[in-house]
């Protein structure tokens, strides 16, 4: 096995380990919930899941940092290697009874994502990726995994968009830009978070723009699952980074068309 074979099997196992901390809390009557600075909502799920998670790197990579939503970023030993950490990527639905929310997993090796672990268990779905070694999703109601591939749509008239909530839009003056995006395409759907990247790594959305003040953690694992689909990820500036703030996934063809419209110049 390849060291990245091996350490993308890691990963899902730290999306195994979380999940089995998320899932039984999601719904529960005593969840504790709590408001972090930001004033954005943390729940008891959160933090032990990425516990979790850093209990097991500890052990299994004791050289490589970690960075999370929740405990922040622990350099390690300065290999160059670091797992970027999401426990509950939507916990304001985990709060509100809504299943569309996910752990995510990235790890980053030098400049570079390596892989990528998007797992919602809720939703009875996980996609993972590694770099050349394809993209995938399972689905456990049907007990099939299958390759990611992105859609072959190549004019934004027949494309289907994804708007990640119109929020981060309205306070920053390009609410026409996002309107004149939706107006040019076939069909818009509001699926949100990191629900969005992955149907465009299935093929069921075509472009998916994600609200600005996004951070590296809501974005590095969908990065990688959705370029080893076929796609193409970037900030709005066209940028290939997760760093940006801000996200657009596309099925490559249609990119530079959407960020023609929607895009910072």
């Amino acid at each position: 096995m390849s060291a990245l074979a091996d350490d993308l099997d890691l990963a899902l196992e730290l999306a195994a380990l979380a999940d089995e901390v998320t899932l039984p809390r999601y719904r529960a009557a005593d969840l504790a919930v709590s408001t972090k600075p930001d004033l954005t909502p943390v729940t008891e799920a959160d933090t032990a899941a990425e516990r979790a998670i850093r209990e097991r790197l500890g052990s299994a990579r004791p050289d490589d940092g970690v960075l999370g939503e929740e405990f922040g970023d622990d350099a390690g030993r300065g290999g160059g290697r670091r797992w970027i950490v999401d426990p509950i990527d939507g916990t304001k639905n985990y709060v509100r009874g809504i299943p569309v929310w996910a752990t995510l997993i990235a790890l980053q090796d030098g400049d570079e994502l390596t892989v990528g672990v998007v797992s919602a268990p809720a939703l009875g779905r996980r996609w993972w990726a590694a770099r050349g070694l394809g993209g995938f999703v399972s689905d456990a109601i049907t007990g099939e995994s299958r390759q990611l591939r992105v859609s072959a749509v190549n004019a934004l008239a027949d494309a289907q968009v994804s708007l990640a909530g119109l929020d981060g839009w309205l306070g920053n003056g390009r609410r026409e830009a996002l309107i004149a995006l939706v107006r040019a395409t076939w069909r818009s759907r509001g699926f949100g978070d990191f629900w969005a990247h992955m149907l465009v790594a299935e093929g069921a959305v075509d472009v998916a723009v994600d609200a600005p003040g996004v951070s590296l953690w809501d974005v590095a694992a969908p990065l990688v699952i959705v370029e080893e689909a076929g796609g193409r990820f970037s900030d709005l500036t066209g940028q290939r980074t997760a760093t940006g703030g801000e996200a657009l996934a596309s099925n490559g063809l249609l990119h530079d068309a959407a960020l023609a419209i929607v895009g910072r110049h």
